[in-house]
């Protein structure tokens, strides 16, 4: 029987959790914390020498693998920062051992979902993974109990929750996009059977689906303005958990966005980034300097720049062909 690493960077965090949340003793807690993202982080540096083959559900990649490695990495050195910086917030009583055991649990939870997210082969799965990160972190946020973390975690849960809702019927969209050339059924939600059929999806459908992808899922990236959730989110609660947003989390729903925006790449006549966009990316570049000047959170800042490389990457490809004449198409 051999070792399974896709499987294990979501059974270690998904097995610790159970065990997390049993357990009473902090130190126990903290040191068992801390052993299952080194484990998972090993788990996904074992996929830069191995790639299992996908199936309709799991999948990994040049893309994913990645930002795997960059997640479970981040995930390892936030959970040895939080136990010494959790055991000082159980010390000056602002929390209490049953919320510590609960922070604990619901970390590896958050390492398991954001995992799950990168690697899914099917479009729904990953949206079920996102949503379950959101709801996760909705109560990481709002575990201090004061009035100002639970109105942060309500403004996060019901922000958080419109940019998800969006992101569904983005999906719903793809699926209908997909349906008439993949057929009915799970095969018309597996990223490796769209991307190669993409070419002949309706075009309008995708660029509609996209849209509401954009905002939806653009929501959880911070993308201003849909960042309004962001500040209470990162001052209320744990510091951990702040850095997680910023560095993890967020990145995954861009992770979503590239993913999607693949499809479009590979569709003649759906919404291309090139030449008609340089305005756009003009603009772009121009927020990002201006936005440096006023104090916003980390997160609607970092994630810009992020989107400009992602943006030029297609406006530098090479022309797409067409679908009959194999000509170059303009854009």
């Amino acid at each position: 029987m051999t070792f399974n690493a896709m499987a294990g960077v979501l059974v270690v965090p998904a097995a610790a959790a159970a065990l997390l949340a049993m357990l009473p003793d902090y130190r126990v807690t903290a040191r068992l914390n801390v052993a299952a993202a080194a484990l998972t982080l090993l788990c996904a540096l074992s996929l830069f020498f191995g790639r299992p083959q996908p199936n309709s559900y799991l999948l990994v990649d040049d893309l994913n693998g990645t930002f795997i490695v960059l997640t479970t990495f981040v995930g390892f050195t936030t959970s040895v920062f939080s136990a010494s910086y959790i055991g000082h917030e159980l010390e000056i009583g602002r929390l209490t051992p049953p919320f510590v055991r609960f922070y604990h649990a619901m970390y590896q939870v958050l390492m398991f979902a954001m995992n799950l997210a990168l690697i899914a082969n099917n479009i729904g799965l990953m949206w079920v993974a996102i949503e379950l990160a959101t709801l996760t972190t909705v109560l990481m946020v709002g575990i201090y109990r004061t009035h100002e973390a639970l109105e942060a975690a309500w403004k996060y849960f019901i922000l958080g929750s419109v940019g998800i809702a969006l992101a569904l019927f983005g999906t719903i969209l793809v699926y209908m996009a997909a349906r008439p050339v993949v057929g009915e059924g799970l095969d018309a939600m597996v990223w490796t059977v769209l991307v190669r059929r993409a070419g002949d999806f309706d075009p309008a459908l995708l660029n509609l689906a996209f849209v509401f992808l954009l905002l939806g899922y653009g929501t959880k990236v911070g993308l201003a303005p849909l960042h309004a959730w962001l500040p209470d989110a990162h001052a209320e609660g744990p510091t951990p958990i702040s850095a997680v947003l910023s560095g993890l989390l967020l990145n995954v729903a861009l992770y979503a966005l590239l993913r999607f925006k693949m499809l479009l790449a590979a569709n003649a006549g759906a919404l291309a980034p090139g030449r008609k966009n340089a305005l756009a990316q003009v603009i772009l570049v121009g927020v990002v300097v201006e936005l440096h000047r006023v104090p916003l959170p980390s997160g609607v800042v970092a994630h810009v720049p992020a989107l400009i490389p992602a943006d030029l990457g297609l406006h530098f490809a090479p022309p797409r062909q067409g679908p009959v004449t194999g000509q170059p198409t303009g854009g």
